[in-house]
C-alpha cells in the first residue's frame, strides 16, 4: 500500500467519497491496540520504522471488494493473556470502529497472533 495507494469509493447524493485502504488499515491499528493483553502490532521492520517513523499499517492488510473489508492483521499478546480471548476481542473492535467510522460492511477480521511478549522486569539498583 505503499506509492500504489487503493482507494474505496462511495456514491453519495452530493458526489463521490473516497477512502485510501492506509486510513482503514490506521483505524484497525488504533483499534486493536486498545484492547487490553495486545501489546503491539506484528510484523517485519520497515525502512520507515528504522528511521523511527511509526508505521501503523505494518502488520494489517485491507482487502476491498462489493461485498465489504476483509481486514487481516497480525498482533503481539502480552504473556499472561488468554490468546483467544484477547484475539475475538481484536475481532469485535476492529470490526465495529472500521464500520462506524468509515460506514463500510466489514466481512471478516483475521487475527494473527504473533508472538507473545514479557514485560521487563525493572533492574534493581544496587
Amino acid at each position: 500500500m505503499g506509492e500504489n495507494k487503493e482507494y474505496v469509493t462511495r456514491t453519495d447524493e452530493l458526489g463521490n467519497i473516497h477512502i485510501s485502504e492506509d486510513v482503514l488499515a490506521v483505524i484497525s491499528s488504533a483499534a486493536a491496540l486498545e484492547v487490553e493483553g495486545v501489546s503491539s502490532l506484528a510484523g517485519g521492520r520497515d525502512i520507515a520504522e528504522l528511521l523511527g517513523k511509526k508505521n501503523m499499517t505494518r502488520g494489517v492488510r485491507i482487502q476491498v471488494d462489493d461485498d465489504g473489508v476483509q481486514i487481516d492483521m497480525a498482533v503481539m499478546i502480552k504473556y499472561g493473556y488468554t490468546l483467544k480471548d484477547v484475539a475475538c476481542a481484536v475481532q469485535e473492535a476492529v470490526a465495529t470502529n472500521v464500520e462506524s467510522m468509515s460506514s463500510l460492511t466489514v466481512k471478516c477480521v483475521n487475527v494473527t497472533v504473533g508472538g507473545v511478549t514479557f514485560e521487563k522486569e525493572p533492574k534493581s539498583a544496587e
